[in-house]
């Protein structure tokens, strides 16, 4: 699934439950959210602003399940900041386990910054009973020379609590999809340009609560990402907080 921490992709081919694809009825569903940032595996692909998102997605009696998605600045709703395409299927493994292998395709219109984020997954995840997610994700990106494949592990973990409201906690590490920045050194005489490549990989993580009834979910979460990113020169800074809000029919 999309590993984007507050990405439509997820609630596309969910309920407004915040676990996944097995927890939902089959048929046409869809999603209508208003999130503070749009973050990407712990990379802020937007500043901090409001961004409404919107998904639909269809699901099969036997498993399988197709969405689309995409998310843009309230401000500038005609500037689409991501979308995806996902195709996917589950399938049961016994009375508390569940496996679901999926292919991503994702798009960041705009600057050239936010298009090296594009690329394509293949990823496979294991669910133990709505409580926890464990996924693995093959990586190729998009728009540039470097073919190599990267990978990617997240774990994510969902606790019922009192009153309609859950535990949401998550850790993931990833090699870099973005591509290297461009910086200026002073040698004296005159500023010389030279590139410079990101880490090799990163690790990212979120604790949160989430409240969820009926069609209505809200969340508010702590971000983390170790080592600090700088894909690029003015990329936008990763809130320490990031709250959504999502309505599902």
């Amino acid at each position: 699934m999309n590993r984007s921490v507050f990405g439509l992709a997820s609630l596309a081919l969910g309920t407004c439950l915040p676990w996944g694809l097995h927890a939902q009825s089959m048929g046409f569903h869809g999603a209508m959210a208003l999130g503070s940032q749009l973050v990407d595996r712990g990379q802020p692909i937007t500043a901090e602003t409001p961004i409404l998102q919107a998904a639909a997605s269809w699901t099969s009696p036997t498993g399988w399940s197709l969405g689309l998605s995409a998310g843009a600045p309230l401000r500038t709703p005609g500037q689409l900041a991501e979308a995806s395409v996902q195709a996917s299927r589950y399938w049961p493994l016994s009375d508390a386990w569940q496996m679901q292998t999926g292919l991503l395709y994702y798009r960041h219109p705009g600057s050239p910054r936010t298009r090296a984020f594009d690329r394509a997954e293949a990823g496979i995840q294991w669910m133990y009973r709505d409580v926890l997610t464990f996924g693995l994700s093959a990586v190729r990106v998009l728009g540039r020379n470097d073919h190599r494949l990267r990978g990617a592990a997240d774990v994510d973990f969902h606790w019922p609590l009192p009153g309609h409201f859950y535990l949401s906690a998550g850790a993931g590490v990833a090699q870099t999809s973005a591509a290297p920045y461009r910086a200026y050194a002073y040698t004296g005489s005159y500023h010389e340009r030279y590139d410079r490549e990101s880490p090799s990989s990163y690790r990212y993580g979120h604790l949160g609560l989430i409240w969820a009834m009926g069609d209505w979910r809200a969340e508010l979460d702590r971000v983390v990402t170790t080592p600090r990113a700088r894909w690029q020169h003015g990329a936008p800074s990763l809130a320490p907080w990031v709250a959504t809000v999502s309505w599902s029919f």
